[in-house]
Parts: structure tokens; C-alpha cells; sequence
């Protein structure tokens, strides 16, 4: 009986999340949007632009940054999505996490065929770290809504034997309230219970598509992905219910997400790393079961100290692949790039970064 309620909450989900595409999607651009690269590197010194003004598409373009820039956050990238380019992603940083207790926040993916992290991939940098991996249950039903039914998914799925082990932050049901400084939505934010028993986070992001907020990157994995079923339902209406995530607008989603997520690394104090690995990029999320088949060939694995330029540069990243134009709507569609302008605005990171490659 449990499985087959699951399920119905996982066909309405899916076709509320359809719906909401469908009608969002008329508003979206088309791979050959004109668009200024956050990357210092590849902005212009001048480009006949000055700040706040709009390219051809309409969108406003940040004022160019000179390319010696040394201010802007450093985001290292390996094209070399294996153990060993993980590793190498990571060291760069040239930073290690602080403390007894370190969480690795990831997606366990929703069975049967969604695109979670491999296993095999990050055993070595989670047993580098000595990490437990750590999530929450979902607010939308499907297999991963109930406790031991998460607990089995993430077995099947290999995350069990990882590190310390696996646990699920919100597996009683209680949240741990975090305030939020600064935030444009919310003044608190509600984050699995077990979420005080870490010291650090090392958050491994999948990038990929989603149905609603467009992409899913570091930011999502730290506000939705760290909330639990009651503060997922507040980040996705804004503040406005406790018991339901449906119903929300959409820009006011996407900030909310920027708060959730400042809270987190505000509660964290700095000691939390970014990583996410860009490969299997289907427009959907580790959320569906059975994602779309990618249009983009694997890109790498990208690092930083600061989650807006990481994601930025994740997202300059699709503009710049050939057969983006999928990804490219779903992103334009759910006005995904606004998470990025909310998370800079609210001080949570910086959209303008400096990519560095640690291939040889």
C-alpha cells in the first residue's frame, strides 16, 4: 500500500512539475541568446556596455571586469570527471574541512534510473575527508519521501558503505531552525535535525536540469537539498506554508533558495567546499526516475570556496556546449539564472569568477 501511495504522490508531482514547464515554457530564449560570460577571463575589457544596460535579447549584462581582476572567486576545473580528477579538483582548492564530524551532502536519486552521483567516483574523496553522507527526505512522495524507504533506496544505490556510513538528517521528522541575515524571502530556514551533529560540509552537486527550478547545482543541494520535508515546503512557497510545497511563484521560489542557502553556509561559518560534477546532463533532475536522455556531451568537474561562482560557471559552461539548446530552455524557461542574481545580491557569493583548469 505504502509503494502504490508513493507512486500516485510521484504521478501528481510530475504532472504539476509538467505543468508548470509548459506554461513558464513560451518565456524562454534559445542557445544563441547573447549573453556576457561571467568569467573574467573571457569578459572583455570593454565592451561598449556599461552597467545595468540590455543585449539584444533584453537581459541586463554585467559591466564587463577586466581580466587581471584577482578579486573575483577562483573556480578550478578538471575535464577529467574520474576518482583521481575529483581528487584533483578538490586539493586544489588548497583547503581542507575542519573537525570531527564532516557531512557530504549529495543526491541518493530516485529510483529507478535517475542520474546520481557514482559511488565509485567520489569513495575516494569521501574516505579523504572522512565524510558521512548525509541528505533529506523528499517533499513530493515517490521513494524517497519515507524514512526506511530513503534508507533502502540509498543502499541499492551504493551510498551506505561509503565513509562513516549514511544518514538521513530529518529520519524523525524534526527540522533545526537556522536563521537567515540578510534574506529577500525568509527569516528562517528549516534544515534536517541532524544537521547541528556535522562540523563541515562538503557539498557534491550532480549538475543537471530541473523541472522547476531550472538547473540544480550547489545552491539547490544546500537549501532544498538540505531542508527537511517542512522546510522544502517553505522555500519552495516563499515562507508561506509549512505543510505543502505547491502553489509558490516562481522568482520568489528561486530567492528563497538563495536565503535557505546562505543560512546554511552563514551556520557553517566557511567550513563547507563546493563540487559539482558535470556529467549524464539531462534536463532533469536526479529528482525523476526516468530522466531525459542528454543532449550534451560530459563536460568536467568544477570546484570553489563560493557556490553562486561555481554555479555561474556551470551555467556559462551550457551556453558555450554544442547541443545546449534543450538544456538552454529549461534553464530561460524557469528563469533559472535569478537564483544566481538573488544569491549575489544577499552577499551568499559572487556571479563574476576566475576559471582555472588543473588539467596538465
Amino acid at each position: 500500500m505504502k509503494k502504490r501511495i508513493a507512486l500516485l504522490c510521484t504521478l501528481l508531482m510530475l504532472l504539476s512539475l509538467a505543468a508548470c514547464a509548459s506554461s513558464s515554457s513560451d518565456t524562454g530564449g534559445n542557445a544563441d541568446t547573447d549573453r556576457t560570460s561571467h568569467n573574467v577571463a573571457e569578459s572583455p575589457s570593454d565592451s561598449g556596455q556599461s552597467a545595468g544596460s540590455e543585449n539584444e535579447s533584453g537581459e541586463s549584462s554585467q559591466t564587463p571586469v577586466d581580466a587581471t581582476e584577482t578579486d573575483a572567486p577562483v573556480v578550478y576545473m578538471t575535464t577529467d570527471i574520474s576518482p583521481e580528477g575529483l581528487m584533483k579538483a578538490y586539493e586544489a582548492l588548497g583547503v581542507e574541512l575542519t573537525g570531527d564530524n564532516i557531512a557530504v551532502k549529495l543526491s541518493t536519486g530516485e529510483p529507478p534510473a535517475s542520474n546520481y552521483l557514482d559511488p565509485d567516483l567520489i569513495r575516494d574523496l569521501v574516505e579523504h575527508v572522512d565524510g558521512t553522507i548525509v541528505e533529506c527526505n523528499t517533499a513530493y512522495g515517490g521513494s524517497r519521501s519515507e524514512t526506511a524507504m530513503h534508507y533502502q533506496v540509498a543502499e541499492d544505490h551504493g551510498f551506505t558503505d561509503l565513509g562513516k556510513g549514511f544518514l538521513i538528517m530529518d529520519e524523525d521528522g524534526e527540522s533545526m531552525i537556522l536563521p537567515v541575515e540578510g534574506g529577500q524571502r525568509l527569516a528562517e530556514n528549516y534544515v534536517g535535525a541532524h544537521f547541528g551533529d556535522f562540523d563541515g560540509f562538503l557539498v557534491l552537486s550532480h549538475f543537471k536540469g530541473h523541472m522547476i527550478a531550472g538547473f540544480g547545482g550547489a545552491i539547490k543541494n544546500i537549501s532544498i537539498g538540505i531542508g527537511s520535508q517542512e522546510g522544502k515546503n517553505l522555500i519552495h512557497t516563499a515562507g508561506r506554508s509549512h505543510t505543502s510545497w505547491f502553489g509558490g511563484e516562481q522568482d520568489a521560489f528561486l530567492e528563497s533558495m538563495a536565503d535557505a542557502g546562505k543560512s546554511v553556509v552563514d551556520a557553517l561559518d566557511g567550513n563547507i567546499l563546493f563540487i559539482n560534477v558535470m556529467n549524464h546532463l539531462s534536463i532533469d533532475c536526479d529528482c525523476d526516475g526516468n530522466p531525459s536522455e542528454p543532449d550534451i556531451h560530459d563536460i568536467g568537474i568544477l570546484a570553489s570556496t563560493d557556490p553562486v561562482a561555481l554555479d555561474q560557471a556551470c551555467v556559462d559552461l551550457i551556453y558555450q556546449a554544442e547541443g545546449n539548446e534543450s538544456f538552454v530552455r529549461r534553464m530561460e524557461g524557469q528563469h533559472a539564472e535569478h537564483v544566481l542574481e538573488a544569491g549575489e545580491a544577499i552577499g551568499l557569493g559572487s556571479r563574476t569568477y576566475q576559471l582555472e583548469s588543473v588539467d596538465d
